[in-house]
């Protein structure tokens, strides 16, 4: 399917996802200065990889500014976890990693404020329905996965987009492998709906 396949482009001079699983010579020498305490050569991988990082962001907020946050903190989180990266896979693979949990972790804390503040233990029942697209109207699939309800869109693009399992999904979530896949159901079953002439 074509569209699953502009998933996974991070932007029109963005690397393929599926191409980043291998590290390149360039990038490892990158990576070992920067290890060595080079802030250029870290630039230098933040510049190539920012694009990604952001894309997966965006994908797992839903939102622009929430997105910018969280690109920032993982880059934060990798230059003061650099020591830990191996080189076994790309650069950019290892951030999207990072970008996951750090959009993982950020949801999981905002349900906590919500909950406290509203005394709600879950408002995702009352969530606003995907808006209904006209016959003149035409809604991109980014800005419909945006509108996928929270754990419908982070099932959908870890599972569908990244290649993760149910069962990963499970692991880094904490959500039942059950509950993953009726997600799932729904993140489809809402796109088809909303993207369907």
């Amino acid at each position: 399917m074509e569209a699953a396949t502009d998933l996974r482009t991070p932007g029109a001079d963005g690397p393929r996802f599926a191409a980043m699983s291998e590290p390149r010579d360039d990038e490892r020498a990158l990576v070992r200065a920067a290890q060595g305490g080079d802030l250029g050569a870290f630039e230098r991988l933040y510049g190539s990889t920012v694009g990604l990082v952001h894309a997966v962001c965006l994908r797992m907020a839903g939102n622009g500014a929430l997105a910018e946050e969280l690109t920032q903190d993982v880059f934060v989180r990798a230059w003061e976890r650099l020591a830990t990266f191996r080189g076994e896979a790309a650069f950019g693979t290892w951030l999207t990693r990072i970008a996951v949990n750090v959009a993982l972790s950020e949801r999981r804390a905002r349900r906590r404020r919500e909950a406290r503040v509203t005394m709600v233990d879950d408002l995702e029942p009352f969530a606003a329905p995907v808006p209904p697209v006209g016959a003149g109207d035409s809604l991109d699939l980014e800005r419909a996965i945006a509108s996928l309800p929270p754990q419908a869109r982070h099932v959908f693009v870890l599972h569908d987009v990244h290649g993760w399992d149910h069962a990963e999904i499970s692991r880094h979530t904490g959500m039942a492998v059950g509950t993953s896949k009726a997600h799932l159901h729904r993140a489809r079953r809402l796109l088809r709906e909303v993207l369907s002439p």
